[in-house]
């Protein structure tokens, strides 16, 4: 409510200063005319303009029309067509093309006013000069200053627009901020699950295997089946706060932390912590990406580490086979008896492990296929890799992979690992103005709103700018000639007063040629030519001065074969 108060009083500031101004230009034009009508002449237009002003904001086209009539009532006016009233006419032009978004209604109204000044002049009959008034002035103080105005607001336009792309950029900029942050909270919670929950389970694991020792007391027995139990709540709560810290599901977070560990180094940390594992790998070693690398990593380690949760008195084989173009890597793990000792916390888990969710997507995301579930001989988790990532890798597009299934036995089952091996862009953002409306944008990539939006307020604001130029050009193709017609043809015809005085009537045609113009004045008003002439006599019309805007005196030359019989003088303006 405070704003739009303020708007209003701000713009109703403005207008009273427009009236001002305008009201200043009128009665000086008052003051100029000397014998004006106080009521006509003063008056009325400052009326009309008080009315005028406030309606360019709301209704424009009619404002600049009230102005357009005090200008036709110059034209009605006896001693000259001009006023000024042509000034508020080009200011309330100016305004109406700064107001209105389109043009086809500002031309009909324009069109509209140059119409009915011609007819007001066709109608009263009018000289020359008001005729070179409706055609030049007119249009002119109608048509330029909306162009300036059409002008003016596309520039504005053009300002608003980049302002509000910067603010989309800024805002963008503290999205990326804040996905930076989110990102970084997931990359610890990956290496929390990838790493410290690994060693966690080893540990568990030897703790286990150290309470079967014989030569332990049944004390010692209890402080270490305390000791795993602490270490089973740690896992647990390392689950939850993973939980807690990861990205939602289905969006990747990011590469992780760096893995400096080989394959070969995990399986011998594994093997040296009582884990029942063997491994083998066939085929040369070829060399591979570090994306690819660390995925084999990964889900090495993460069967790993499930296995020896749920299963963990259960043998483990790992084999990595590289192909020509593809490494595959396969964990089997056995499943306890049925029936047997199943150690405390191997029992199987209702759902779909968050492990093999992050598993499933850090595979797919560099184009390789993962499969798990229970086969011969035990759980198998088989991944195959490409040697390179490939496109899906990096533009985050999920590469076709089968889908895990969805039965799960005791073998398997672990908690989330939101992160993947390259970062996707995220769906729900934007792409960068800037890079997209770059020249070199990739074929096909789609422009945001903001860069179209830009694009074509630029556009408009050259478009406009071009026809601001062009149009004068136009104008003055077409004026202009008759214009400079019509000023040879006033200024040609002009019989100086001391000429005019040598002139003696009964003097031939002949003896007077040097002393009259090239030719008559062509346009003599009504008054002028129904003047009673001599009987038989054919008269001529010669302006007294060069003035093209005002009325002058004629000189009326009477001939009859060839002799001046008489001469004298209509006064300007009419009787």
């Amino acid at each position: 409510m405070l704003n739009t108060r303020t708007t209003s009083g701000r713009s109703a500031r403005g207008d009273a200063a427009l009236w001002t101004v305008l009201a200043a230009a009128t009665g000086y034009g008052f003051w100029d005319a000397g014998s004006a009508s106080l009521a006509l002449d003063l008056v009325l237009p400052l009326a009309v303009l008080a009315v005028a002003v406030p309606w360019s904001r709301r209704r424009p086209g009619a404002a600049v029309v009230l102005v357009n009539g005090l200008c036709v009532m110059g034209l009605a006016d006896a001693s000259t067509p001009g006023n000024a009233h042509v000034l508020s006419l080009a200011a309330l032009s100016c305004l109406l093309g700064a107001r209105v978004a389109e043009a086809r209604r500002p031309l009909l109204v324009l069109a509209g006013c140059a119409a009915v000044d011609l007819a007001t002049c066709a109608v009263l009959r009018a000289q020359p000069v008001w005729w070179f008034y409706a055609l030049t002035v007119l249009p002119a103080a109608l048509l330029l200053p909306w162009l300036a105005g059409r002008h003016w607001r596309g520039r504005r336009q053009l300002v608003r627009e980049g302002w509000r792309l910067a603010r989309g950029l800024e805002e963008r900029q503290h999205l990326v901020a804040e996905r930076a942050r989110l990102t970084e909270r997931a990359e610890i919670a990956a290496d929390m699950h990838d790493s410290l929950g690994h060693a966690l389970s080893l540990v568990a694991l030897r703790a286990g295997a150290l309470e079967l020792s014989p030569d332990l007391t049944d004390r010692d027995r209890a402080d270490l089946a305390d000791l795993r139990g602490t270490i089973a709540d740690a896992v647990e709560q390392v689950r939850e706060t993973v939980a807690v810290l990861q990205d939602p599901p289905g969006r990747d977070t990011g590469a992780g932390l760096p893995v400096n560990d080989t394959v070969e180094d995990l399986l011998s940390r594994a093997a040296a912590s009582g884990v029942p594992v063997r491994w083998e790998r066939r085929g040369a070693s070829p060399p591979l990406s570090c994306l690819v690398e660390r995925g084999m990593y990964r889900v090495v380690q993460e069967a790993l580490t499930n296995a020896t949760k749920h299963a963990p008195d259960c043998s483990i084989s790992v084999r990595i086979t590289h192909e020509p173009d593809r490494t595959r890597v396969s964990v089997v793990n056995a499943v306890p008896s049925a029936g047997g000792p199943a150690h405390a916390g191997a029992g199987p888990a209702s759902g779909v492990g968050r492990g093999l969710i992050g598993l499933q997507e850090r595979v797919t995301v560099l184009g390789g296929s993962l499969r798990t579930g229970s086969g011969s001989g035990g759980f198998h988790v088989t991944a195959v890799l490409p040697h390179r990532a490939t496109t899906a890798a990096r533009t985050g597009t999920p590469a076709p992979g089968p889908v895990t299934a969805p039965g799960r036995p005791a073998g398997i089952h672990g908690a989330a690992s939101p992160t993947g091996t390259a970062r996707r862009p995220d769906p729900g953002m934007a792409p960068d103005p800037i890079r997209a409306g770059d020249p070199d944008t990739a074929p096909g990539e789609v422009l945001p709103e903001s860069a179209e939006r830009l694009a074509s307020v630029r556009s408009d604001a050259r478009r406009r700018s071009a026809l601001a130029f062009v149009a004068p050009v136009v104008a003055a193709v077409f004026f202009v000639p008759s214009a400079v017609y019509l000023a040879w043809q006033l200024t040609t015809s002009v019989l100086p007063p001391s000429r005019y005085d040598e002139l003696t009537p009964g003097v031939p045609r002949t003896e007077l040629a040097l002393l009259l113009p090239a030719r008559a004045y062509p346009y003599p008003p009504d008054h002028a030519r129904s003047a009673p002439r001599p009987p038989g006599a054919r008269c001529e019309f010669y302006r007294s001065g060069r003035d093209l805007l005002d009325e002058v005196d004629l000189y009326r030359l009477c001939w009859s074969g060839g002799t001046l019989l008489t001469k004298d003088t209509v006064p300007a303006g009419r009787p």
